[in-house]
């Protein structure tokens, strides 16, 4: 095992950047919500102001009211994921890699480590849109990421943690499919009547 390689994040590394680094199953998630909230859920919502506001007074008229809040909402949100997903900038996990960059944790990579009591974990490093803390799915950008990022099986790296500097041994380096929880509609979703996810033609990144 190496002992010479213990790399701190630089004060100077940006948390954001203009590209948006993420997965093929993310990217897809974002795209299905991005489909839904604007084909069905705003059509649907739509209507309901609509009818809303045929019943009279609007300033009386919780549905009214309740309907233009959630269509702000939703025109925020379409915005949000307009901007994420014109920024993507795809990342296969499964692509070929060679030499030090199949060797050395970069963004995609699933990385085994262990802790200074010998507590094994493995987490994947992700985007910032597909954090998922069931699944281990680390975003890139935070400290755990950052600490591994670049590391090799062998490497001692640290974690600037709140509760202090945690130092952590590498195990493992590999790159594999990374399972992303596919977009479901949420419960109470106007258009979700009869349906228990949106529509994505048949794909399922489970």
């Amino acid at each position: 095992m190496r002992e010479g390689f213990t790399r701190k994040p630089q004060a100077d590394e940006p948390a954001t950047r203009a590209k948006n680094y993420i997965t093929p199953g993310g990217l897809q998630r974002l795209k299905d919500e991005h489909r839904f909230l604007l084909t069905r859920e705003r059509p649907a919502v739509t209507k309901v102001v609509a009818w809303a506001a045929s019943n009279g007074d609007r300033s009386e008229n919780a549905d009214y009211q309740y309907g233009k809040r959630r269509l702000r909402q939703i025109d925020g949100r379409i915005r949000f994921l307009t901007k994420r997903i014109d920024a993507a900038e795809v990342v296969d996990p499964e692509s070929p890699r060679a030499g030090q960059a199949a060797a050395r944790a970069f963004f995609g990579a699933t990385v085994r480590y262990a802790d200074a009591a010998g507590t094994e974990r493995v987490v994947s490093i992700v985007g910032t849109d597909e954090v998922d803390l069931n699944r281990n799915h680390i975003s890139w950008v935070s400290p755990l990421g950052r600490a591994l990022m670049k590391s090799a099986a062998g490497d001692r790296v640290s974690l600037e943690a709140p509760g202090g500097t945690q130092h952590l041994i590498v195990l493992e380096v590999c790159y594999e499919r990374i399972s992303v929880e596919p977009f479901r509609v949420p419960p109470g979703a106007e258009a979700s009547s009869g349906d228990s996810r949106a529509d994505t033609n048949g794909r399922d990144q489970d």
